[in-house]
């Protein structure tokens, strides 16, 4: 997919590891000019130095604060002039049952894994639209069947695939392209990362992530669901199934997800 992107102005969020480095590697080698945030001034400074590309430009954001999308949509226009493709891909994760959890966990997760799209696609809108380009989210599985211990992501994800279907329906007759990825389990960071009942990163991964699809691969599998102008893109078997078992026999699909969660290392399932 060399120079697939060639002229066009991709902008990511959350981008400084897992899925989100790797797409941002992937639209550079494509040829396109990328803009990424990430919380971190540091992380930003060693991905710029990692890939020392002049079409890479960095900024320090928060997407769960409205002001710092903004600012960073901004900076993005004023770098490269316009937006062709935004991919909301700034998310968290947790693993706590929701009777053990602070509400504010439940919140943190919204903020960023919801409003961070809302509020990046709100000021990215105006230049996607005049250039008839692509608001991406990467979702997840639990945008479409609930996880347990995982309260607070599943509504987030679902929340943000809402989101999009609806900006999406709104959009049929403009130009623009609406979609959204759900990776599946994936080798990142997200899980290290995860909140625990009391907000804290959990700071261990509880799945081999040796055995997982890589980061790199949901890249590739991205760039072309956005060259095709895809709805949606669900990946990994396990994932698929996943999907159409929840559609098609829902009460299985709730036995069979817990009893998969419950395996989990440290899970907070317990026997019933």
């Amino acid at each position: 997919m060399q120079n697939s992107f060639q002229h066009k102005t991709v902008v990511i969020t959350g981008a400084t590891s897992g899925i989100g480095k790797a797409l941002a590697i992937a639209f550079l080698q494509a040829g396109a000019n990328v803009s990424v945030c990430g919380r971190k001034q540091s992380t930003l400074d060693a991905l710029q130095q990692e890939l020392n590309h002049p079409a890479l430009h960095t900024f320090p954001a928060d997407v769960s604060k409205e002001a710092d999308c903004k600012a960073f949509i901004e900076n993005a226009l004023a770098r490269f002039g316009k937006i062709d493709v935004l991919i909301n891909n700034a998310g968290i994760s947790m693993r706590a049952l929701f009777h053990d959890a602070d509400v504010e966990v439940l919140k943190t997760l919204v903020d960023i894994n919801f409003w961070g799209t809302v509020y990046c696609t709100k000021y990215a809108f105006p230049s996607i639209l005049a250039n008839k380009g692509t608001v991406v989210g990467i979702s997840s599985i639990a945008g479409y069947r609930g996880l347990p211990g995982r309260t607070g992501y599943s509504a987030s994800k679902f929340a943000m695939q809402g989101f999009l279907e609806a900006l999406r329906t709104e959009n049929l007759h403009t130009g623009i392209n609406v979609m959204w990825i759900c990776p599946g389990f994936t080798a990142s960071n997200i899980r290290n990362t995860a909140l625990d009942k009391s907000g804290q990163s959990q700071q261990e991964t509880p799945l081999n992530e040796n055995k997982l699809m890589s980061a790199a691969t949901v890249a590739q599998h991205t760039l072309k669901a956005i060259l095709k102008r895809k709805r949606s893109l669900v990946l990994t078997s396990q994932g698929k199934i996943t999907v159409l078992l929840s559609k098609l026999l829902p009460g299985l699909a709730d036995k069979l997800v817990f009893n998969h969660f419950k395996k989990e290392p440290g899970s907070p399932l317990k026997s019933e």
